[in-house]
């Protein structure tokens, strides 16, 4: 049978619905309770007198408070979990839901952890070689508490800052650690007026030993000195890695994640997993913390699911974004496909767009923008490209098709609505979000053919198939003609020049920078950086706190691969620093340290 994305059928096929009878649900621990702050525990299901159709969600709550989703609705029956900030009670709960009866039924687990620093000051290992926990006692309400930790380089690193009061002690991972080093660490402890002290005692402790899996950094042009001393890259199916800007790691993530989307505050990164059998329910879009468990996660089909009760049209799979807005929310980018006839050439042809999904910190659909409401589908890629050439998401619907716009990020602007990067159509476009008010039409399109002109004197000013498009943070106020405004935001982009190239036979990706006068409708190219390579896809662009640029050249064709190259630049173009990878990058962040995102 051949489905529609619209059709009773598919979402049939995509639950398993059918009927069946009743069922009971167990979970259990892996280890006996109590245990110490940090210690990884299994919370395993089981469920009798049900249908082999079931989907599991888990939620944890301390006893007595608020429960908060880990992960939604999907086809995993345990979940790893540990609390890592404070001792105390913990429930954790998991809802099954049997999709063929529609029955479902929760039972919960109630786990104590103890604490570590309770006296004194402790670091514990963690299950990561390169992360540990710091423990202390509790301190004083209204004050907050931060780590200090130094190595052999003699760099201070810092966590972020955590509030204090309760009773509880206090929990930190360390992380940003050379292998097979020696820190010290103490804690620093600040109070309302801004002044702090440092804690007496120093714990030492020493680092493990790294995997071999790891992809290498090669240095050419070595950073004089930066404030943002780590480069994280993030492979495609390999565990992302983090550098100090001398080639030395000092941390890496999860194996378990496609590839990193982006940094949050906190220790907290966002990635995306692609099951190779195309099913929904296992395509996943999650958060994890520092040692890599997972902190928040749901699937495509559990999405789907509610998009469907919206009534609008269900997404595939997660591709190329999941980046958190403000208020807790997270924006992510889904593939969504229809079947049209003689409209992106003769006959049937199955179409791939993409969506752009919000979802609150439950993971509940709040929002939703389709490419196929908005944009004129009869406007097909600029460079024809086809599924699945060009790395399509899932396709349902067929085994092929035209890649019609293949979005890859997602920032949210100043005044709250949205920009969209769209590879395949050379444009980014402005989308009326307005923090989930917005009706979702095209405010505007920058690119060729869009709604801007172009000042500059490059004969090919405009980005093409770029990537991590995003405007600077908001501009400073200046006084002119007796009052006060703005100066012209500045929007970063990684031209891959695709288009560009393939009309001059040959040339080099670019990082650019644009001053937007939104009100004219007119682009100034302030940065326009010939990198020296040529990235066919993927990378990054953000701006540095020192007022320098990072770009990420991820996906550059050479005789013994494909390899990447990350850069930092001057406002006036200059190459500062340049480290390469032996193996493509989805994206780069340059980080001030593991907790600080740009």
């Amino acid at each position: 049978m051949k489905y529609s994305l619209f059709t009773p059928a598919f979402y049939l096929a995509l639950t398993g619905a059918s009927m069946a009878g009743a069922m009971s649900v167990t979970v259990t621990p892996s280890i006996p309770s109590p245990a110490p702050v940090g210690t990884m525990v299994t919370f395993n299901t089981a469920v009798s007198d049900a249908s082999p159709k079931l989907w599991y969600r888990f939620r944890v709550r301390p006893q007595n408070g608020d429960y908060q989703t880990v992960r939604d609705f999907g086809p995993v029956p345990s979940l790893q979990w540990t609390a890592s900030a404070h001792e105390g009670a913990f429930d954790v709960e998991v809802t099954v839901r049997d999709l063929a009866s529609g029955q479902t039924e929760r039972s919960s687990a109630l786990f104590q952890f103890t604490p570590l620093g309770a006296a004194a000051p402790v670091v514990s290992p963690t299950s990561h070689p390169l992360v540990f926990l710091y423990s202390a006692p509790a301190c004083e309400s209204l004050k907050r508490m931060r780590v200090e930790f130094v190595g052999p380089d003699g760099i201070a690193q810092y966590t972020a800052p955590q509030d204090c009061g309760a009773g509880l002690s206090m929990n930190f991972y360390l992380a940003g650690l050379r292998a097979r080093s020696t820190y010290a660490a103490r804690y620093l402890l600040v109070s309302p007026d801004g002044s702090s002290e440092r804690g007496d005692e120093v714990v030492k402790f020493t680092t493990g030993t790294l995997p071999v899996s790891l992809y290498d950094a090669d240095v050419k042009i070595p950073s004089v000195d930066s404030s943002d001393r780590i480069l994280l890259g993030s492979p495609f199916t390999r565990a992302a890695v983090a550098h100090d800007l001398a080639g030395n790691v000092v941390w890496y993530g999860p194996s378990d994640l496609a590839y990193i989307t982006r940094v949050e505050a906190g220790g907290y990164f966002w990635g995306l997993f692609g099951s190779t059998t195309n099913d929904p329910a296992l395509q996943l879009v999650r958060k994890v913390d520092l040692t890599g468990m997972t902190v928040l996660e749901t699937n495509a089909a559990r999405v789907s699911e509610q998009l469907a009760a919206m009534g609008k049209r269900p997404i595939t799979a997660f591709h190329h974004e999941a980046v958190p807005l403000p208020n807790g929310r997270l924006a992510v980018l889904g593939g969504v496909e229809e079947i049209m006839t003689d409209v992106q050439g003769p006959g049937p042809i199955d179409i791939v767009g993409d969506m752009i999904v919000v979802l609150d910190k439950d993971m509940n659909v709040v929002w939703s923008w389709d490419a196929f409401d908005f944009l004129d589908v009869r406007r097909k890629a600029v460079l024809d490209e086809k599924c699945p050439q060009s790395s399509c998401p899932p396709m349902l619907l067929a085994k092929t098709g035209n890649d019609w716009t293949h979005a890859n990020s997602i920032q949210v602007t100043h005044d709250g609505n949205l920009i969209l990067s769209m590879r395949h159509q050379d444009w980014l476009v402005k989308i009326d979000y307005a923090d989930t008010w917005g009706s979702g039409r095209i405010l505007w399109r920058l690119g060729k053919d869009g709604d801007f002109t172009v000042n500059s004197n490059d004969p090919s000013p405009w980005f093409s198939h770029q990537h991590d498009a995003g405007f600077e943070a908001e501009p400073p106020l200046f006084f002119s003609a007796n009052r006060y405004a703005r100066m012209l935001p500045r929007l970063m982009v990684f031209d891959n020049g695709n288009t560009r190239v393939a009309a001059q036979g040959g040339g080099n990706s670019r990082g650019q920078v644009y001053e937007i006068d939104e009100s004219a409708r007119q682009a100034t190219l302030v940065l326009n950086a010939d990198l020296g390579v040529y990235a066919f896809a993927v990378g990054s662009a953000e701006k540095l706190t020192d007022g320098n640029y990072h770009f990420d050249a991820g996906y550059i064709r050479e005789t013994a691969g494909v390899t990447a190259r990350a850069f930092e630049v001057t406002p006036d173009g200059t190459i500062t620093y340049d480290a390469g990878a032996n193996t493509p990058l989805y994206r780069s962040f340059r980080l001030a340290d593991m907790y600080t995102p740009q």
